[in-house]
């Protein structure tokens, strides 16, 4: 099968830091690849895929500008105009991507992976959209959050279990990864650790100008001897922190749709203390892979009982449910239903 994927255009496939959506997409197109599939990934320049590669943008736009609607419609247009030349399109771009791809009309059919939470403005947009479109959802719990579109599956998102080393023995240390944002939790994170008497290092993205001001307001205040700082680490640098943490403490407190580092912490053997929000309940098994708990003191309490919690039983839930070849599986399923022929 002939297949276009159009990743989103703002870091390389697959990423150097930051990145969940392009880690997915890299695995994907290269798990295609094995299976004997003709890919064409459309990503920025940088990226290294075992597809062909087409980069409409040979520098990815600067991190600061994120979100800038003219980027994202220059790197769609130029992707869809080679429409034509497959027998399915997989987008996981921004918003000009599945508008593009709505009006092909299903010729070829654009698969759409929806990697965001549901807002009022995605709602009305997708279910336009979704007449027109293939969507896939990343967790059931996404597809909860709005039964008013049609899907054609859920697929968890996969990660290569041969990059994420697995760990036994941990430090008494806590490792926390993600934006810094009150729906991410990360002030939140600090507090609970230091109440446990637990370090803790964080990967914290605060590049964009709302994560500043809440890193300068929300974050700054509490840092401490008991807190380090990591920003744009190698893949190297986050596996080894997250091998050795004795916990990822993930307080999210918003629909997170997946949250790929609670799988990336499992696949070390290291369990995770999170929320019952939005996918978690579906990543994270309570007692078995880490714990879920709705409030800041029983996170602080279910972090003494941590030690119960076995590293191999982690690493066995993603062998189970979050694997790369898992994914690109479910995702040839798709493709064949679609695009049959």
């Amino acid at each position: 099968m002939r297949i276009g994927i159009v990743a989103p255009v703002w870091f390389p496939v697959p990423p150097s830091g930051y990145g969940g959506i392009e880690l997915v997409v890299a695995l994907l197109a290269d798990g295609l690849v094995d299976t004997g599939h003709d890919v064409t990934v459309f990503a920025s320049g940088g990226s290294n895929t075992k597809a062909k590669l087409v980069s409409p943008l040979e520098v990815p736009p600067d991190p600061h500008l994120l979100g800038n609607a003219w980027y994202d419609a220059y790197h769609a247009l130029s992707s869809y105009l080679h429409a034509d030349e497959f027998d399915v399109i997989h987008d996981h771009a921004g918003v000009c991507g599945p508008l593009l791809g709505a009006l092909l009309r299903g010729s070829p059919p654009v698969v759409h992976t929806l990697h965001g939470p549901w807002t009022e403005a995605t709602r009305l947009f997708y279910g336009v959209a979704a007449q027109h479109i293939h969507l896939v959802a990343i967790s059931d719990a996404q597809r909860r959050d709005n039964q008013d579109v049609a899907y054609s599956g859920t697929v968890y998102n996969g990660i290569d279990l041969d990059v994420y080393p697995f760990r036994a023995e941990k430090e008494d240390f806590l490792v926390y990864i993600g934006r810094a944002n009150p729906d991410k939790g990360p002030a939140t994170a600090i507090t609970a650790a230091r109440h446990a008497g637990l370090p803790i290092k964080m990967i914290l993205k605060r590049g964009e100008p709302p994560e500043r001001a809440y890193y300068e307001e929300m974050v700054v205040p509490l840092l401490g001897s008991d807190v380090e700082i990591f920003e744009n680490v190698s893949h190297e640098a986050k596996v080894d922190l997250l091998g050795r943490a004795k916990a990822m403490l993930f307080p999210i407190h918003w629909p997170e749709p997946f949250g790929l580092v609670m799988v990336e912490a499992m696949a070390c053997g290291t369990p995770v203390v999170t929320t019952n929000w939005g996918a978690a309940p579906e990543l994270v098994e309570d007692g078995v892979t880490g714990f879920r708990r709705d409030s800041y003191g029983e996170m602080i309490d279910a972090l003494n009982w941590i030690g119960e919690i076995s590293p191999e039983a982690c690493r066995a839930r993603v062998e189970e449910r979050f694997s790369s070849t898992a994914m690109v599986s479910g995702y040839t399923q798709i493709y064949e239903e679609v695009a049959p022929g």
